[in-house]
């Protein structure tokens, strides 16, 4: 009876694990999620579009027009209760010079409100680059600008990072405390779409 170790065997069993290892290698490689999947928009959201950057709006949040945004901001969007913007979801292309997303981060923070609390900076999985900052932190509000009611606590998000074009963005989302649920944050990031 023939050993199942023969030579003709043993190289015939290394040749398909080879080959097997080598499927599931190139299947791994194959499935990089944070550059290549698709930005998920939930149901009834809308998205504020610029060329380079896309993101998500839950129901209630209103794009504002040119008179009412920012001249840095490339889109924005914000939800008003009595009166008051309570969130505001802002886009800035180009808003520094950067290397790479580490650099953008260092230069997002340094544009948050004076007095925040900035609870730390980290690497986040955004649709279409392989490499984004989220920076998350709080600060109270000032009440000016028709904004949250002074004293109000507003926790902020900025995802950062650069663009297909090696240029920066920021996606800032900013909200009164209770007025933005967590999922919802989620699904905000979640939706990101950068091209």
């Amino acid at each position: 009876m023939p050993s199942l170790s023969t030579p003709g065997r043993t190289l015939l069993g290394r040749s398909c694990a080879a080959a097997g290892l080598l499927a599931l290698l190139l299947t791994a490689c194959g499935n990089d999620s944070s550059s290549s999947a698709s930005a998920e928009v939930p149901d009834g959201w809308r998205t504020l579009e610029t060329p380079r950057v896309s993101v998500a709006c839950p129901p209630g949040f209103r794009e504002q027009d040119d008179s009412r945004r920012s001249k840095h901001n490339a889109a924005a969007a914000e939800l008003r209760a009595d009166g008051r913007t309570v969130a505001l979801i802002t886009v800035q292309l180009d808003f520094t010079r950067a290397n790479n997303a580490e650099q953008a981060a260092i230069a997002a923070e340094a544009g948050i409100q004076l007095g925040a609390d900035v609870k730390g900076t980290d690497e986040v999985e955004l649709s279409g680059t392989d490499d984004a900052r989220r920076i998350d932190f709080t600060f109270e509000a000032t009440g000016e600008g028709g904004g949250p009611a002074k004293g109000a606590t507003v926790d902020g998000v900025i995802l950062t990072g650069l663009d297909s074009e090696q240029e920066t963005f920021a996606i800032r989302i900013d909200a009164q405390r209770g007025k933005l649920a967590d999922a919802d944050l989620k699904r905000i990031v979640d939706s990101v779409e950068v091209r």
